[in-house]
C-alpha cells in the first residue's frame, strides 16, 4: 500500500504541478509545492499518526500449542482457526465492538481473512474465524502473540459465559500426513 500510494502520488503530483507550471511558471509551481510540503509538515505535527508505541509488544507466550492428532506439515494450509464463544445475548453489540478490535489485531499478526458470525438459531452463540496462510505461519502466531494482544483477548473472553472455555478448532487444507495416509497427496476445495 505504501508503494502504491507513493508511486501514484508521484505520478499524479507530477502531472498536477506540470499543469501548474504551464499556468504560472516553473518558479511559482516549485514555490507552491514547497508551501504544500510545509503545510503537510504542520498538519503532521498537529495530528500525529498513532504508531502503537503505547502497546506492549513483548511476546506473552500465553497461547497453548494447538492440539492435533496428526501434525500437519509446515507448508500445509491455509489454516482455518475457529473459536466458539457463548455470550449473554444482551451484551452482543458490545461484544462485537470489542471483537472488531481483535479482528484488526488478528490481521496484523498474519490472518488473511477474519470474521465473526452469529448463530441465527442460538442468540448467545458466536463463532470467530480467521485464516492463516500455512501451518508454520499459525505456529509463529503462537510464538509472537504480544502482551497487548493478550489483554485484548482477555477482554473478549470476559464476555464468555459458562464453565467451559471457548472452543478453539484448527482446520488445515492440504495433504493428509500420518499413518492413515496412503502416501498420495490430495487437495480438497
Amino acid at each position: 500500500m505504501y508503494q502504491l500510494i507513493f508511486q501514484g502520488g508521484t505520478a499524479i503530483g507530477s502531472a498536477f504541478f506540470g499543469m501548474v507550471a504551464e499556468w504560472v511558471g516553473t518558479p511559482a509551481a516549485l514555490g507552491l509545492a514547497a508551501l504544500g510540503l510545509l503545510l503537510g509538515l504542520a498538519t503532521a505535527v498537529r495530528w500525529r499518526l498513532r504508531t502503537g508505541e503505547q502497546l506492549d509488544l513483548t511476546p506473552s507466550a500465553h497461547w497453548p500449542e494447538p492440539a492435533v492428532a496428526i501434525e500437519p506439515g509446515p507448508e500445509e494450509g491455509p489454516v482455518l482457526v475457529t473459536i466458539e464463544y457463548r455470550i449473554d445475548p444482551g451484551r452482543g453489540q458490545e461484544f462485537i465492538r470489542v471483537m472488531d478490535r481483535l479482528g484488526r489485531s488478528r490481521r496484523r499478526s498474519g490472518a488473511t481473512r477474519w470474521g465473526v458470525f452469529h448463530d441465527a438459531a442460538d442468540p448467545g452463540r458466536y463463532l470467530e474465524t480467521y485464516i492463516v496462510g500455512s501451518w508454520v505461519e499459525h505456529l509463529r502466531q503462537h510464538e509472537r502473540v504480544s502482551v497487548a494482544e493478550k489483554e485484548l483477548q482477555e477482554r473478549v473472553r470476559s464476555f464468555h459465559v459458562g464453565e467451559v472455555p471457548p472452543v478453539v478448532s484448527h482446520f488445515v487444507a492440504g495433504a493428509l500426513t500420518g499413518p492413515e495416509s496412503s502416501g498420495k497427496s490430495s487437495n480438497s476445495g
